[in-house]
């Protein structure tokens, strides 16, 4: 599924940038826009939010009797702002805030006397993120350009369970704990479209997580994790004066 995203993701960044070759002389909406020292606007934006399991290992003592743990995405939403200074014709730097409702999903499969038993583990997250990108714009080409970006957040989970107390006996109240605080690098692109008011984009990112965010603890569920990592695709539409 992976490399299927990447070539999707490659063909578009073609189109794209074939597009803007297609173009014909129109009149240039916004034609100061990118001159000025900084801008503003917002984001509405689709996640898909995943875990990238690091290492996985499966004869360590007390769960010697899984047989598959996988990780499933979820579908999210994100709202945020956007704060853009420039730094030339091609170079901007952005500073985009938002708030992400995610849920992510651990699937683990037991072997057992009686057969196969699966317990699924839904983590949901509410996150604050900080992303600061660097973004690379192509030349425009009448009211259109393209772009690459990347660059570093951080990023809090207002809805860790840390702290939480896992001592039941029964294995479907057992939680996975995450922590709160992550790291991601991000990368992308996107297109914007110089409209008679406002600037209009449509950004595809990816951001992966540079820490692990499970809790170590001793139970059936834990024991095989060595390190999980965040992983999502972020969907924007952005609305930039």
């Amino acid at each position: 599924m992976f490399k299927t995203k990447q070539r999707t993701l490659l063909i578009l960044f073609l189109l794209t940038f074939g597009f803007t070759s297609a173009q014909k002389s129109t009149t240039l909406n916004l034609p100061k826009f990118d001159h000025r020292f900084m801008h503003f606007g917002f984001l509405l934006g689709v996640n898909s939010a995943n875990f990238a399991l690091d290492r996985y290992s499966p004869n360590v003592e007390g769960s010697d009797s899984l047989y598959i743990l996988e990780p499933n995405s979820t579908t999210g939403f994100n709202l945020g702002i956007i704060s853009a200074m420039h730094l030339g014709e091609h170079f901007s730097l952005r500073f985009t805030p938002n708030l992400a409702f995610a849920q992510r999903k651990l699937t683990y499969t037991f072997q057992t006397i009686d057969g196969e038993k699966k317990y699924v583990k839904d983590i949901e997250s509410t996150l604050i993120n900080f992303p600061i990108n660097l973004k690379f714009k192509s030349t425009r080409v009448n009211n259109f350009s393209a772009y690459i970006i990347g660059g570093f957040a951080y990023s809090l989970d207002l809805a860790s369970n840390e702290s939480a107390v896992n001592d039941s006996k029964d294995p479907n109240d057992i939680i996975v704990k995450l922590k709160p605080n992550d790291f991601m690098g991000q990368i992308g692109f996107g297109t914007d479209f110089y409209l008679e008011y406002f600037k209009f984009g449509v950004e595809l990112k990816m951001s992966y997580g540079l820490k692990g965010l499970d809790v170590k603890e001793d139970n059936a569920f834990s024991n095989p994790i060595e390190k999980l990592k965040s992983k999502m695709f972020l969907l924007s539409l952005t609305f930039e004066g």
